[in-house]
């Protein structure tokens, strides 16, 4: 195996490390936050859920990143000068996210994987050949995710404080509500994985199909629900209204989990791009000594970024978990439900269009809507802002290492 290929699947694994280590916030910040979850069961259910998304539904999203920014025909003269592009690339983005995280800074690692590639596509193949219509609709899902995440968590835990949490007797409210949670949660999970969706294993359904029976898996799971909760002792009425919110609360705690959960497997599906569309772009080139037309991604790459996301997540993602977790806003089961829900929602649909939207975008955008439920007041606004800040400075920092780590590279090596 060439050198450079070594090399490539060294730092797409370490960027794999780094995207779990940062983005374990996002999937599980919910659970922790509303201490539904430990950080440890966080970190292994997180992990488990991330591979699997990597590996069942991560293509999809891969082909966004890898091609359609910049235009891979510049360099047909040399291909070698791509492949040593996507490799600096994947090494700025990666050491950027290893710092952001150091400093507890829940950046995006789409933001960083993209920024990297249009910092080597202006280097060496000129702002003529970046793909500025492609890249504006990336740029415009980063704004939208986050906003749409946080208008649906905003209606979301409001038809939850009406209808459950602000009632008479919660408890009781709680027999009818939750059912309903439960089937939009199962069936928006269902209808993700299996339209279009699991096309590594040859199950991918269309439209009509996966429509319905993602309907059929709601109601299956929202009536299992049913029986649960009417069983279950935390539904007594004839406590205090203060005791009914608390029981009211563990039922939600359990959904949560089941939420973050699939926050996990959407964040798989989603990020694994941002290490494997790169080194795939490398391998192809360095097989064939040509820019590839189509470069299939095979499972073995899916694997390996799913594997280098569940580590990351285990050795360093608890530094981001605990801002986005407990200090954009407070966390309660209840809107956590919300919080997660509405962020599962927007980042697999987007998924399912093939944009490289950012998980951290829509998650916190998704936090900051509950909590402006409450009043701005919930809301800490210097938190905020810090977060914001690393947002708008990831993409230039990622540009700026690519090329500083590209010419050192040529300096010293080709």
């Amino acid at each position: 195996m060439e050198i450079l290929v070594v090399i490539a699947i060294i730092i797409g694994a370490y960027m794999a490390w780094n995207i779990g280590a940062n983005d374990v916030a996002n999937s599980m910040a919910c659970a922790v936050g509303s201490k539904s979850l430990s950080i440890f069961w966080a970190i292994v259910l997180a992990g488990i859920c991330n591979f699997c998304g990597a590996v069942l539904v991560g293509s999809a999203v891969t082909d966004t990143v890898r091609k359609g920014i910049i235009d891979t025909q510049a360099f047909t003269h040399d291909p070698y000068m791509l492949a040593h592009g996507m490799v600096c690339a994947l090494l700025a983005a990666a050491v950027w996210l290893n710092l952001a995280t150091y400093f507890g800074m829940p950046v995006s690692t789409t933001h960083s994987i993209v920024g990297a590639v249009v910092g080597f596509g202006i280097l060496q193949a000129g702002i003529g050949h970046i793909y500025w219509g492609k890249l504006v609709q990336i740029v415009a899902s980063w704004f939208i995710s986050p906003l749409a995440g946080g208008i649906m968590a905003f209606i979301t835990f409001k038809l939850i404080s009406r209808y459950i949490l602000g009632v008479e007797k919660p408890a009781i409210a709680a027999r009818n509500g939750v059912p309903v949670c439960v089937f939009f949660t199962f069936a928006i999970l269902i209808l993700a994985i299996i339209y279009k969706g699991l096309k590594n294993l040859h199950l991918d359904l269309k439209g009509p199909e996966a429509l319905a029976l993602s309907i059929l898996g709601g109601i299956i799971a929202s009536a299992i629900s049913i029986f649960l909760v009417r069983r279950s002792r935390n539904c007594d009425g004839e406590l205090s209204f203060e005791e009914q919110l608390a029981q009211v609360e563990k039922i939600f705690a359990v959904l949560v989990i089941i939420t973050s959960c699939t926050v996990a497997f959407a964040q798989g599906a989603n990020d694994v791009a941002n290490a494997i569309g790169p080194l795939a772009a490398v391998v192809e080139i360095v097989k064939n000594n040509a820019i590839p037309g189509k470069v299939p991604v095979s499972i073995k790459l899916l694997v390996l970024g799913g594997l280098g996301i569940a580590v990351g997540l285990a050795m360093f993602g608890y530094r981001v978990m605990r801002v986005v977790g407990t200090k954009v806003t407070e966390i309660t089961p209840s809107r956590g439900v919300a919080a997660s829900l509405s962020g599962m929602a927007t980042v697999l649909a987007c998924s399912k269009m093939g944009l490289p939207v950012s998980t951290t975008h829509t998650l916190v955008g998704a936090i900051i809507g509950v909590g402006l439920a409450r009043g701005i007041t919930a809301i800490d606004r210097r938190v905020v802002g810090s977060i914001f800040t690393s947002w708008f400075a990831t993409v230039p920092a990622a540009a700026i290492l690519t090329i500083f780590f590209y010419l050192v590279g040529k300096w010293l090596f080709w």
